[in-house]
């Protein structure tokens, strides 16, 4: 089976068409495919974009102090990489390019460690700087002057992760007791070579290396071929600030997410969130994960509404480059504005049931509502399974098709589904409303249809990539939030674009036909901010 695999997926369109439209361009390492030249008036409403998923070159012993010559010969290896890739891109017209977080210097540094691999990084809103062409500005600035030389050499834009320090006075009551402050910093430097602004990672996972910023830097850069960008950095797409808070300006369409993300399925693989949050926002992100599969480390994507070029790969240890035709002003996957155009049973079914009787016997288990559905002598039992580090309440999906509903706090699921054919899997509905305590605090409510690791109800929630079952389902909750994110995987780590997705009657619901193959999982992953 093939386990390496870029796609593009598109609604509605043919897998040939797609690629045309998308003008999907495929590079790793010694290997490159292209798709042919898309005309001009479809250049006018598309930039060109580019991610790479670096396999970084990683210091032996990350806790041993070196010398910044040493750290900067280590840097240079993955800076040249860097370098190949930004010429591989400018010949097929990229605009942009984003590159991975810790991809230069590495990981797992105490912060005595880290610092011969941190750059000085003044403050672009304060002093306008090209380090290519003023290499001797300031000192310790020498990732900073190769990475503003491959923007002026690929004639591009560049985004690039990287550490840097600033020093701070004990007169700071912030300042930390070795006078300086270490941040973990995504750079944006524009096709000139101009370091046009910085990010400081907020939300940190687990990196004593580095300081949180006082206050959150909200950054949002412009480009003369695609408008406003927004920009943060791995664990903050789990978060308010300054995620969510970037993108209540409207004119922000498009996202760089430089990320070292460790896959946990099965709710929060990398190219899931990412890909919910293109929908769930309606704006195009471009992310670029680090590449150490034994890590579980691997993901990254060029991602809209409606079509995803992917990468996830576990066996390949190369890097891998994915090149893009991206829509200027992306459109966004529809809610409620379709659901009555040609009204299929199942949905016809769906809305009958949201406007039934509200007062449903509350069993957690099968619905019985008069009018809905007739209640199920033999209904499903409810169990308890561990899923993310979370105690969810689930019930069995058994049968070919049925409609169940499972609660847990102020939380009820549904589900209203069919199969076309049965497996010999097990698959279940689950429910958590609650704070999620480990890898971080945060409060989660999520309605979640999963294939378990077995046939025994304590496998649901086990990590999983394959899968034969096959549903055609409405998945709807009543959430507290208005921050929901779609996830919708399929066996192989394959994306699939929801048919719709949106709220009505005041409950969140993803509606999905005619999956390419079996279903891992599809749930409503919501996130109450305030709850943190």
């Amino acid at each position: 089976m093939q386990t390496s695999f870029t796609v593009c997926i598109m609604s509605g369109a043919s897998h040939q068409l797609a690629l045309f439209l998308c003008g999907c361009y495929v590079v790793a390492l010694g290997v490159h495919t292209t798709e042919p030249r898309v005309a001009d008036h479809h250049e006018a409403e598309h930039y060109v974009a580019a991610v790479y998923e670096h396999q970084s070159i990683l210091t032996p012993d990350p806790l041993a102090v070196m010398s910044r010559k040493q750290a900067l010969q280590l840097m240079n290896q993955n800076l040249d990489i860097y370098e190949q890739q930004v010429m591989i891109a400018a010949q097929k017209g990229v605009q942009i390019i984003v590159f991975p977080e810790d991809g230069i210097h590495g990981f797992n540094f105490t912060r005595t460690s880290v610092y011969p691999f941190l750059d000085f990084m003044p403050s672009p809103r304060l002093v306008r700087w090209n380090p290519c062409l003023e290499p001797h500005r300031f000192n310790d600035t020498e990732v900073l002057q190769r990475l503003s030389c491959m923007a002026i050499k690929g004639d591009m834009f560049l985004v690039a992760n990287l550490g840097t320090k600033q020093p701070c006075h004990s007169n700071d009551p912030g300042c930390p007791n070795d006078r300086r402050y270490q941040f973990n910093t995504n750079v944006v430097f524009s096709n000139n070579g101009t370091l046009v602004d910085r990010y400081r990672k907020h939300n940190l996972y687990f990196e004593a290396a580095f300081d949180t910023p006082l206050k959150v830097d909200h950054v949002i850069f412009d480009t003369p071929f695609a408008g406003k960008f927004g920009i943060f950095t791995c664990f903050d797409i789990l978060f308010f600030d300054p995620a969510i808070r970037l993108l209540r300006d409207s004119e922000v369409k498009h996202v760089v997410y430089p990320t070292a993300w460790m896959n946990q399925l099965p709710l929060l693989a990398a190219i899931q969130i990412q890909r919910a949050f293109a929908i769930a926002f309606g704006i195009n992100l471009l992310a670029a994960n680090i590449h150490h599969s034994s890590l579980g480390m691997t993901g990254s994507g060029i991602h809209s509404p409606l079509k995803s070029f992917w990468h996830h790969d576990m066996e390949d240890s190369r890097g891998h480059l994915i090149i893009a035709q991206v829509a200027k002003n992306p459109l966004g996957l529809t809610g409620t504005e379709n659901a009555t155009d040609k009204m299929d049973p199942s949905h016809s079914k769906f809305l009958e049931l949201l406007a039934g009787d509200p007062y449903c016997e509350k069993d957690a288990q099968e619905v019985h509502c008069d009018g809905a559905t007739k209640g199920n002598m033999n209904a499903p039992p409810t169990f308890h399974s561990e899923m993310m580090y979370d105690n969810f309440t689930l019930v069995p999906v058994w049968g070919k098709e049925g409609y169940l509903r499972v609660c847990a706090n102020g939380l009820c699921c549904y589900l209203l589904y069919q199969r076309p054919t049965l497996s010999n899997e097990l698959y279940a509905l689950g429910v958590f409303d609650g704070l999620h305590t480990v890898h971080g605090t945060y409060y989660v409510q999520a309605c979640a249809l999963v294939k378990c690791g077995g046939l025994g109800f304590d496998t649901c929630g086990q990590e999983i990539t394959e899968a034969t079952g096959r549903f055609e389902f409405h998945l709807w909750g009543n959430f507290s939030t208005s921050y929901i994110f779609p996830l919708l995987l399929t066996s192989g780590m394959t994306l699939e674009t929801p048919d719709q997705f949106g709220w009505e009657n005041d409950h969140s619901f993803l509606r999905k036909r005619g999956l390419s193959s079996g279903l891992v999982t599809a749930a409503l992953y919501g996130r109450l901010y305030e709850r943190d």
